[in-house]
């Protein structure tokens, strides 16, 4: 019998990505007319960022294609050669797996390399979490570019679809799903804090601090600078205990480990260290925070529906929708200390106020699966023009 299953592809390359979209990924394979193909690069195969590959393994997936790009570099010329080797290997990739669709989320220079490749190669890309402004990281112009190199987008909010629609994609190739991460909060169940506790070794007692601090890459933000400023700041809460998950790969970030490591073993007791929580005890771990603090996106898009407040530090972040509950800081010490004091004390809100989050409801997975089986490619698309007058 003639398999006329559709094969999907989807790209992976940090322990981020990978959890918004393990629902989506769960649904394909379980889904009789699809195939899923799973390529995984980036983070997931370094020891340095916790082999989080294993964790995607143990989740039940098997990886089709690992392509080795990281290099052992914390720069800039070594994140622009580690997009060409991504090329390479995802070149000889697709060449073996031929798939009818890949799918890819967000802004990460890998998957820029994924995105231009398929490009070449006339397989349709569906681009999830297009449309988003971070101006504080180079992320911001990638994932712009993943936007025009690909046919189909899943967007998390209607402004962010307006903006896909300005970047000259056809609105009907634009739709608006919500946030991917938000279908993990109502689907997967969720530890207990002594869940957590025996699940990481370590005794966690209320109230802690979540921090995840990652480099700014476009903005006069030093990494080792801003990052010490946090954690004077955090000095200030004795009484909080702190879980410090590593920053990611992008380059300024491997200066960050040996701070955040001798901040841990100088406060045993106190904090934790940790490369990866993977998604279910991330989530946990947000669900049992006095608040979330660094500069990831997960801040702004996921933690605002547990009604945890977030303190977003610096520029990287500078753009994007955000409830209420974000709470915006300089990255310095004073700054960072007022914040996480309008945070815990909930200065930021009404008493008893639920905090509305932007990003939807968690319906994303069904929405990109009728995306995928109805997708009509065309290799060529036609430039979307909005009615406007010229401004001299």
């Amino acid at each position: 019998m003639i398999n006329h299953t559709k094969k999907v592809a989807v790209f992976t390359g940090t322990r981020a990505e990978y959890g918004l979209l393990y629902w989506l990924l769960k649904d394909i394979q379980s889904d009789a007319e699809l195939t899923l193909q799973l390529l995984v690069s980036g983070m997931h195969l370094s020891p340095e960022f916790g082999h989080t590959y294993q964790q995607i393994e143990q989740d039940g997936f098997s990886i089709d294609e690992k392509i080795e790009i990281l290099l052992s570099s914390d720069s800039a010329v070594g994140t622009a050669k580690s997009i060409g080797l991504g090329v390479l290997g995802f070149t000889d990739a697709f060449s073996r797996l031929l798939p009818d669709v890949l799918i890819i989320l967000g802004d990460r220079f890998e998957a820029l390399a994924a995105a231009q490749t398929a490009m070449i190669l006339r397989i349709p890309v569906i681009h999830l979490h297009g449309g988003e402004v971070t101006e504080g990281a180079y992320d911001d112009a990638i994932r712009h570019a993943i936007t025009k190199l690909s046919y189909l987008h899943g967007v998390s909010a209607e402004t962010y679809r307006q903006r896909v629609i300005q970047l000259g994609e056809s609105p009907e190739r634009v739709k608006n799903i919500g946030a991917m991460g938000l279908e993990y909060l109502k689907r997967s169940p969720l530890m207990s804090l002594d869940e957590l506790s025996g699940s990481l070794s370590f005794d966690l007692v209320q109230p802690y601090f979540l921090v995840t601090y990652h480099p700014v890459t476009l903005s006069d933000e030093p990494a080792e600078q801003s990052f010490r400023s946090l954690l004077a700041a955090l000095d200030e809460y004795a009484d909080h205990q702190v879980i410090l998950t590593y920053p990611n790969a992008d380059d300024g970030g491997r200066r960050i480990i040996p701070l955040l490591e001798e901040y841990a073993a100088n406060n045993p007791s106190r904090v934790l260290a940790i490369p990866s929580l993977g998604a279910t005890r991330y989530l946990s771990a947000v669900k049992h925070a006095a608040a979330v603090i660094g500069n990831s996106s997960s801040g702004i898009i996921e933690v605002p529906s547990f009604q945890v407040p977030t303190v977003n530090i610096g520029a990287r972040q500078q753009g994007r929708l955000a409830a209420k509950s974000v709470i915006d800081s300089l990255p310095t010490k004073k700054a960072i200390g007022i914040a996480i004091d309008t945070a815990i004390t909930g200065a930021y809100k009404q008493a008893d106020e639920l905090i509305e989050n932007p990003y939807g409801q968690g319906d994303t997975s069904r929405q990109v699966i009728e995306m995928i089986k109805t997708i009509k490619f065309k290799a060529s698309k036609s430039f979307f023009d909005l009615s406007f007058e010229v401004i001299k």
